[in-house]
C-alpha cells in the first residue's frame, strides 16, 4: 500500500499526510509538483480557499496528477471552516450563497463579494506564520454547531452543546468542556454560523 499524500487538511489549516477520509474536498490554488506529487514550499498561493465537493457531475480527478489545483481534503465542513475556507459558488452554489448570505445577515450588511469575502477571510486564518487563535465570542454553551475551539492543544467540534474532539482517525466520542483557550473558526465564518450558516458534519458526530 502506497503512502497516504500530503493532502488532508486538520482544523488548524495544516497539510498532513494522514490516510484519513473525509466527506469534502477543496483547494488553495496550485500548490504541488505534479511529477512528485508533494507540496510546494509556497502554500498559500491564493486567498481563494475553497471547500467543494467531492463529487460534482460525475467528474474525477487523478490527485495532484496535473498542473491544476491542488486537490485537498476535509473531515467535514467544520474542519474546513476552521481552517479557513468556504464553500465553492461553482460545485456547492446553494452552499454558498446560504454561506454569504449568513454572513451579511450576521452584519446587516448588502451581501459581499466574493473577494471581499476572501480578503476578510485572509485576514483571519493566519498570524505570524501560524494559525491564528481568536478569543471566544462567548460561554461554550451558546457556541453555534459547527464551531471549532482549542482545548487543551486539541481541535474540538462543537455539536448541540457537546464538544468531539479532531483526531487523525475521526472524532472522538462526545465530551463536556468547561474551558477553553479559544477558537478556531475564524470571526467571520463563527458569525454566519450564529446567523444561521448550518455545515454539513461528519456522521461520527451523532447529537
Amino acid at each position: 500500500m502506497s503512502a497516504p499524500l500530503q493532502n488532508r487538511v486538520t482544523p488548524f489549516g495544516d497539510i498532513v499526510a494522514i490516510s484519513q477520509r473525509g466527506l469534502f474536498t477543496g483547494n488553495r490554488g496550485i500548490i504541488h509538483d505534479p511529477a512528485t506529487k508533494t507540496l510546494l514550499n509556497k502554500r498559500w498561493s491564493s486567498k481563494a480557499w475553497l471547500v467543494c465537493a467531492r463529487e460534482y457531475k460525475g467528474r474525477r480527478r487523478d490527485v495532484m496528477a496535473n498542473r491544476s489545483w491542488t486537490e485537498l481534503f476535509f473531515l467535514d465542513e467544520a474542519v474546513a471552516l476552521a481552517a479557513g475556507h468556504r464553500p465553492c459558488f461553482f460545485c456547492r452554489r446553494d452552499d454558498a450563497k446560504a454561506f454569504r448570505a449568513a454572513w451579511a445577515g450576521a452584519r446587516g450588511q448588502a451581501e459581499p463579494s466574493v473577494g471581499a469575502m476572501d480578503a476578510v477571510l485572509h485576514s483571519e486564518r493566519m498570524e505570524r506564520g501560524r494559525k491564528r487563535i481568536h478569543p471566544l465570542p462567548g460561554p461554550l454553551s451558546e457556541l453555534p454547531d459547527g464551531a471549532v475551539i482549542l482545548a487543551s492543544g486539541a481541535a474540538c467540534t462543537i455539536a448541540a452543546g457537546r464538544a468531539f474532539r479532531w483526531t487523525e482517525h475521526g472524532y472522538e466520542p462526545p465530551e463536556k468542556l468547561i474551558h477553553a483557550e479559544g477558537m478556531l473558526t475564524p470571526p467571520s465564518t463563527f458569525m454566519a454560523l450564529r446567523a444561521g450558516y448550518r455545515p454539513i458534519l461528519h456522521p461520527m458526530i451523532r447529537k
